[in-house]
């Protein structure tokens, strides 16, 4: 590809992308087709010679397109939303053209010294702690690539001070067991760090959980006292401000005080809904952020960022560095070596980096913060209408509190019906909708976040669920 080409065939994708993002409501939100149907439709032997960019695209656009699940749909109402705008893309365009591998502050002063800047100033805007900030005696941020990412990065890290360091030459026998704690509702990636980090499901407490899915402190301190008692090391624990199966709030001042009293490391897991503290009135979430060790959120999910991009934050870097630095000769500096620069390969577990903060740096810039606290704002709204409208309908049953953008509902009849209603209403391709189940009963996730979701989408989307619930 020339030059030219690169011209031609670059102004004609961006064209297409506006197009699509415009035109994202007119395809079905999950494609109907089959497992192993797209690789049928693909040639068994791989390219040899050149083919023209406009052939290659019309390939995608007949056989890679009708096999994407739409997320920036307006109907996309799983999981949790994955935004982009066009801010954000435009940054990733430019991320792949100046194709910068930031892992040190040799290889590119600009992508460390703006992200440090940009992980201050979403320190401010959030709300969080000055101990976070780069400008404190041992904290500071980094752009990790997801929540799952910053969870074992904390892991790590609690590792390290918890044995002292001698982890990284003894390895497991450093210590005796280490013990770390969270609750069920917490994410997957909770478990799956422990194990990366050799922390095996025999020393991971699932702590109890009250009426709203949220830890119970004194269960969490009656399980720490009890490891304890039995000649085990409790060093770790995570706190979930807005879980993924129902946004529960876990009490992060009660479960930070116990931490601080027993040595443990705090881990605070917001990767949802931490953004929505961009808004004043939602900053109730950061009560007792102070007494955390580490923090993550995504602006990837609700700001407008495209992924990936987690922003994480901690109060002790020095266990950070302690855990992950290695320096190899050829990575060696004046800089590293005087200190007077952040060297961000240290800060999370790969060594390449990509330029992530300059998309965060261009949504921050394009949209303005009053922009996104607006979009944060309607959902939220839009989601507590939505609740109304669930309690006014005696078919239906709300099973759990909806402080934020998801409501958790479900039919007041047997968990298969619930599950038929949820294929039922997926297969309209209108709307997308998952699972879960809470308090041992299936539950049907409405997840507003998607940055075209307006009202009329969800009341359309209400009015399918009662339609379906009629017949």
């Amino acid at each position: 590809m020339t030059p030219d080409e690169f011209r031609a065939d670059g102004h004609a994708l961006i064209d297409w992308i506006a197009t699509y993002l415009e035109g994202v409501e007119q395809f079905r939100v999950q494609p109907d087709i089959e497992p192993g149907a797209l690789r049928a439709a693909l040639p068994v032997e791989p390219p040899t010679t050149p083919e023209p960019f406009a052939a290659v695209f019309a390939d995608f656009e007949s056989t890679i397109l009708p096999a994407i699940t739409h997320w920036q749909h307006p109907g996309f109402f799983a999981f949790f939303p994955s935004n982009s705008s066009y801010p954000s893309i435009l940054g990733e365009l430019l991320i792949a053209g100046l194709g910068v591998n930031g892992m040190s502050w040799v290889t590119s002063p600009a992508a460390t010294e703006l992200e440090t800047h940009l992980l201050d100033w979403m320190a401010e805007l959030l709300d969080l702690p000055d101990a976070f900030r780069s400008t404190s005696e041992r904290g500071g941020g980094v752009i990790q690539a997801t929540a799952s990412e910053a969870t074992l990065t904390s892991i790590l890290a609690a590792r390290w001070r918890a044995t002292g360091g001698a982890v990284n030459h003894e390895g497991a026998a450093a210590a005796v067991p280490l013990v770390a704690y969270a609750t069920a509702q917490a994410h997957s990636s909770i478990e799956k760090g422990l194990r990366i980090a050799g922390i095996g499901s025999e020393h991971v407490r699932w702590i109890e959980t009250d009426e709203a899915f949220a830890m119970r402190p004194e269960a969490l301190l009656a399980a720490i006292e009890a490891d304890r008692a039995a000649g085990l090391t409790p060093f770790w624990v995570c706190a979930s401000t807005g879980t993924t199966s129902s946004t529960a709030f876990d009490p992060v001042r009660a479960i930070g005080e116990i931490a601080r009293a027993n040595g443990l490391w705090l881990h605070v897991d917001g990767a949802m809904s931490g953004i929505a503290a961009l808004a004043p009135e939602f900053r109730w979430m950061n009560d007792g952020m102070e007494l955390a060790d580490s923090y993550c959120t995504n602006p990837h999910k609700w700001m407008g960022v495209n992924f990936d991009c987690d922003l994480f934050w901690t109060a002790d870097r020095v266990a950070l560095l302690g855990a992950l630095s290695i320096l190899p000769e050829y990575l060696r500096s004046k800089a590293a070596e005087t200190g007077s620069a952040i060297d961000y390969r240290d800060w999370g577990i790969p060594l390449g980096r990509r330029f992530r903060a300059l998309k965060l740096w261009f949504v921050l810039r394009c949209t303005g913060v009053a922009a996104i606290q607006e979009m944060l704002r309607s959902h939220v709204a839009m989601a507590q209408e939505l609740a109304s409208w669930v309690a006014d309908d005696d078919r239906f049953e709300i099973v759990a509190p909806h402080p934020m953008s998801l409501v958790c509902l479900r039919l007041k009849d047997s968990d298969a019906a619930n599950d038929r209603l949820i294929e039922r209403a997926n297969a309209t391709g209108t709307v997308l909708f998952t699972r879960t189940v809470l308090g041992g009963r299936v539950a049907l996730r409405f997840s507003i976040g998607a940055r075209l979701t307006e009202r009329r989408h969800v009341e359309a989307g209400w009015r399918l669920l009662h339609d379906l619930a009629s017949s």
